[in-house]
């Protein structure tokens, strides 16, 4: 088993094929997707325009700062921003942004002509108040007041007390209040829309997770013994369980916010660059840096992630294993060394997820690291281009705010990354398990379901048969019997002797490899396969009852009345004992039916197998590992199983099938003698050596 689950693949990174075949799971839920695509696309928009809006808010509530312009310079920003302008004492002011573009020398010559205010001034309407704001007018000879306009240097209005100063810009209040409910409206449809998009990806990866989950269980059990016996069992549990769950949070992790991620880092940069070009190619700068980082942190998250998904189900595949063998464990005394073991492989995981670790806490700080660096540039260079009269302060708080909305998508995608990673090996893991078909394959030409007989006679036919577990290490050599409808035929042999194999063979559990097994004269490959397991019944030696009450593991999935259980129970004397239980048919089994003894589960197995109605029964060994009172017990329940059916009894105790109506024996694969009880005792021969070393045992 080790050198299976070593020899297992591992993804080497990102997958496009198994990307594609995950996100067909979306088929189904297009329209849940197509909500997730909306909600995401207007959440996105929401968080791009909140910048935009404060800075509005800046430069037209708080910050509303004016230039002079001589009329014969004015013609020069009239095509600017819509080239809003107030015109007073025949000298025209406009907003600082309108003056964006103007070198420093040009600037300064404006200046020493008159062509252009040295500093900037604030501009106020006269209404309301206007008598106040004359009044004060009158105490600054600086306040200049001109049809419906007043006019303050910026300088003397930082200098008024806080309620000149608010008196002078009472009209900001209601600009600002006004930007204030827009932010919060966009605010609060971010949130809703955030809301939606979180549920139904959250939706969407539960409903693909019950779907993949369903799929690979139903896959799974179709799957040939042979294959289902090369597979550890912690390897299936966790490919249904851990595996599954990573791959529904593609859905709700990592593919909206990829999406989203994306999206918003590219929206960022678009806007950056159109609130100024020359500040935008300030913060770019940092950029190739951080994709450097990415692509180590991806690599080495890669190999992280690898590690850690192995060495999970190294340790899930030992506990199963463990647990579920704990009685042998106990028995030689083996706790201290599977301790040691588990041990061992629980330090590799630690060692694994501690790598895992270390690429997150690595790759987050540096990122983290130039988000701050480009802060900090952007303050520098914006100062810069501020006091140029490039830029307004609104711009450059809006450029420290979208630096902001950059840099966490990245910090983010990292996460996100590690999560797609994560999928990948799930995916192709799962994927794997999926596309490996080993199936037993119909014998053509199959008869179809509707031509298949409802029932059959019972006629069985062994015609030179073959069969190997393993390349040609034959069990089976040449074997070659037949079985009329309604005999009983009982098969004897030591042990390794292929009884057991015989069994799972007419059962179809296997397929042989030389020679014909015929069903009614039909080729049994020929048969629908459901059809044939329900033609035929074994009874395996080792009983398994499922957890649920007795009713439940009698039907089996059919609908059975009340009467139908009694019947089926009564008939292999099974009905005194379940009755005489606290709740009857609904007693509750634990797990194995373990509150039960061993000859009552082998009843109830009994009683099952007659309620589904085979025209065929295969005894295998059923008394084979109880003591001789139980044996007693069950044979009652045996005779009213095999009653009026065709039946194949796998005989250990050989005073069990002394009324077969003929016994075959087996010997090193072939068969050896053949005959009635008392033919064969006559014969002297394999079978008579067996029922003697039996009596001997049991003197």
């Amino acid at each position: 088993m080790a050198e299976f689950f070593d020899a297992e693949p591992v993804t080497k990174g990102y997958d496009s094929q198994i990307t594609r075949r995950i996100l067909a799971y979306l088929k189904p839920y297009r329209l849940f997707a197509l909500i997730v695509l909306i909600t995401l696309s207007v959440s996105t928009a929401g968080e791009l325009l909140s910048p935009t809006l404060i800075r509005q808010a800046v430069d037209e509530a708080l910050v509303r700062e004016w230039y002079g312009l001589d009329p014969s310079a004015a013609s020069r920003f009239r095509s600017k921003n819509g080239s809003r302008e107030i015109v007073i004492n025949n000298r025209i002011y406009v907003r600082t942004s309108q003056l964006a573009g103007i070198t420093e020398k040009e600037r300064t010559a404006m200046e020493k002509q008159g062509l252009l205010d040295a500093s900037p001034s604030y501009i106020f309407p006269l209404e309301p108040d206007r008598e106040k704001k004359e009044a004060l007018a009158l105490r600054y000879s600086q306040i200049t007041i001109s049809g419906v306009w007043g006019i303050v240097p910026y300088s003397l209005l930082t200098s008024l007390s806080p309620d000149d100063a608010y008196l002078l810009r009472s009209q900001d209040s209601p600009v600002l209040g006004h930007y204030a409910l827009l932010l919060l409206l966009v605010l609060s449809i971010v949130l809703l829309s955030t809301f939606a998009m979180t549920w139904y990806t959250n939706h969407i990866g539960t409903l693909i997770m019950k779907d993949m989950r369903l799929q690979l269980y139903r896959h799974v059990i179709e799957q040939s013994l042979a294959y289902l016996s090369r597979q550890p069992v912690g390897r299936l549990v966790t490919r249904l369980t851990s595996d599954i769950e990573v791959i529904s949070q593609f859905f709700t992790d990592v593919l909206s916010a990829f999406i989203k991620d994306a999206t918003i880092m590219l929206g960022s940069l678009v806007v950056l660059f159109v609130l100024n070009w020359k500040l935008g190619l300030v913060v770019f700068a940092t950029v190739p840096l951080i994709f450097v980082a990415a692509a180590i942190a991806r690599v080495k998250a890669r190999d992280a992630f690898r590690n850690q998904r192995y060495w999970t189900s190294k340790v899930n595949s030992f506990l199963s294993e463990h647990i579920s063998g704990i009685d042998i464990v106990k028995l030689f005394v083996q706790e201290k060394r599977v301790s040691e073991k588990f041990g061992e492989n629980n330090r590799n995981l630690l060692k694994a997820n501690i790598a895992e670790m270390y690429v997150y806490a690595t790759f987050r700080p540096f990122v983290d690291f130039m988000s701050t660096i480009a802060s900090a540039l952007a303050i520098f260079f914006g100062a810069i281009l501020f006091l140029r009269l490039d830029i307004s302060i609104g711009t450059l708080i809006a450029f420290i705010n979208l630096i902001s909305m950059f840099y966490s998508p990245i910090k983010d995608l990292s996460e996100k990354y590690i999560l797609l990673q994560s999928a990948m090996a799930s995916g192709e893991r799962v994927f794997g398990l999926l596309d490996s078909d080993d199936r037993l394959p119909e014998q053509l030409p199959v008869l179809a379901d509707k031509e298949a007989p409802s029932v059959i006679r019972g006629h069985i036919e062994l015609s030179n048969v073959w069969f190997a577990y393993k390349n040609e290490e034959w069990v089976l050599k040449n074997i070659s019997f037949t079985v009329n409808p309604g005999e009983k035929i009982a098969i004897v042999g030591y042990t390794g002797a292929g009884k057991s194999t015989i069994a799972n063979l007419l059962a179809r559990f296997w397929d042989i490899q030389k020679g014909a097994i015929l069903i009614d004269g039909v080729p049994i490959g020929q048969y629908p396969l459901k059809r044939i397991r329900k033609f035929i019944q074994p009874v395996p030696q080792d009983v398994f009852l499922f957890q649920g009450s007795i009713r439940e593991n009698i039907a089996l999935g059919l609908d059975l009345s009340q009467e139908q259980l009694e019947t089926a129970a009564k008939a292999v004397y099974a009905h005194e004992f379940i009755m005489a239980l606290p709740k009857g048919y609904d007693t509750l089994l634990s797990e194995g039916g373990l509150n039960l003894s061993l000859g009552q589960r082998q009843l109830i197995s009994f009683a099952r197998v007659l309620a589904h109605e085979p025209s065929i029964i295969i005894l295998d060994e059923a008394t084979s590992s109880i003591d001789t009172e139980t044996e007693k017990l069950l044979q009652k329940g045996i005779e009213g199983l095999l009653k009026d059916h065709t039946s194949i009894v796998i005989a250990h105790r050989l005073s069990t099938i002394r009324d077969a109506d003929r016994i075959i024996v087996l010997g090193q694969g072939h068969v050896v003698e053949t005959g009635t009880h008392s033919e064969l005792i006559e014969r002297r021969g394999l079978y008579w050596n067996l029922y003697r070393l039996q009596n001997r045992e049991m003197e």
